[in-house]
């Protein structure tokens, strides 16, 4: 999303769609049901200000800091050993990404009480998946198996895990009502999370074990090797102690500036700024302060900050992040 998000402003924290951020409106998604004492921030001491300058009712004792990025294999365990060593080591959680949009909210809500119970009841480790209309590339997939609970929402045993390198076999499934993208919403109690770790990776569970012991967040945390979590899921998928919930609400993930052009115009929810102007051009995304006059151009997106100017087809924005790794390259640092 450069060059509108930046490192000292992440995608989550901007006003992409309305005139309050993805984080705020996953917070207000949140709170139809649960009270600020049950919803936890895991994030970088840079970024867990912002969101407490946003949402001012997040409470401090609720904030957990990764001392440094490792991936999402660390980052997962250590929201569990931070969830027990505040006792709630028995009681379901779910991983709740802030960048993504859901809805309707209440089904969102709806399906985190209804995995919660399973979580808990089961012991399982639960995640979110959503049946393709065609191939997704870049994504990772899982097969389903018998159907657990039907009612509010479609839970299914998982059959089998498919790398998103497998197209073969993805091209297999695709078309029969066994094919599920991956679609996050990590769903377990804390204490089954880690035995998972313990069984899986060695590694990452002692750290986590010694956090939980009052180690050192900072010394712990950096002896766990980076790693994605599917180091360990891609393991329990196949072994049948995994679930799947059929997502019941539309989840929309803003990865691209053409992603934010089409919900917002599909919704009529997009007009043109009265400084754009428009001569023989149709189909265009326009974010800027200043005049911006456009002839004889289409599906243009055009991002204007007062540093840096982004003017890309809509079908290439998928390549903004090499606009990023080329200001890394350069040193760039003040446009990252």
């Amino acid at each position: 999303m450069w060059p509108e998000s930046r490192s000292s402003s992440p995608k989550q924290f901007l006003p992409l769609i309305s005139e309050k951020s993805l984080f705020q409106l996953n917070w207000e998604a949140l709170r139809l049901k649960f009270a600020p004492e049950e919803i936890f921030l895991q994030t970088n001491a840079v970024q867990a200000e912002i969101a407490k300058k946003q949402v001012p009712e997040i409470l401090p004792d609720n904030v957990f800091i990764e001392p440094e990025m490792r991936n999402q294999g660390p980052a997962t365990g250590f929201a569990a050993a931070c969830l027990i060593k505040k006792g709630f080591g028995d009681e379901a959680f779910m991983l709740v990404q802030a960048d993504v949009m859901r809805k309707p909210e209440e089904k969102f809500i709806e399906m985190i009480e209804v995995v919660g119970v399973l979580a808990e009841s089961l012991g399982d480790y639960i995640t979110g998946g959503i049946v393709p209309k065609s191939i997704v590339r870049g994504v990772d997939y899982l097969v389903k198996g018998e159907l657990v609970k039907e009612e509010g929402v479609k839970v299914y045993r998982v059959a089998d895990y498919i790398d998103r390198s497998e197209e073969e076999k993805i091209k297999q499934y695709l078309g029969s009502d066994k094919l599920m993208i991956h679609a996050n919403h990590t769903t377990m109690t804390p204490n089954n999370l880690l035995a998972m770790y313990k069984k899986y990776r060695m590694d990452w569970y002692q750290p986590l074990m010694d956090i939980i012991n009052n180690g050192d967040v900072a010394t712990e945390y950096t002896k766990m090797p980076k790693g994605a979590i599917e180091e360990i899921t891609k393991q329990v998928y196949v072994s049948g102690k995994a679930l799947v919930a059929e997502l019941p609400f539309e989840w929309i993930d803003f990865g691209t500036w053409e992603s934010v052009a089409k919900y917002l115009i599909e919704r009529n929810l997009y007009t043109p700024d009265s400084k754009t102007i428009e001569l023989d051009s149709t189909n265009n995304f326009v974010r800027a302060k200043k005049t911006v006059a456009l002839i004889g151009v289409n599906d243009l997106v055009v991002i204007d900050k007062e540093d840096a100017l982004l003017i890309c087809k809509k079908e290439m924005t998928g390549k903004v992040g090499e606009v990023v790794d080329k200001l890394k390259e350069g040193n760039k640092t003040n446009l990252l």
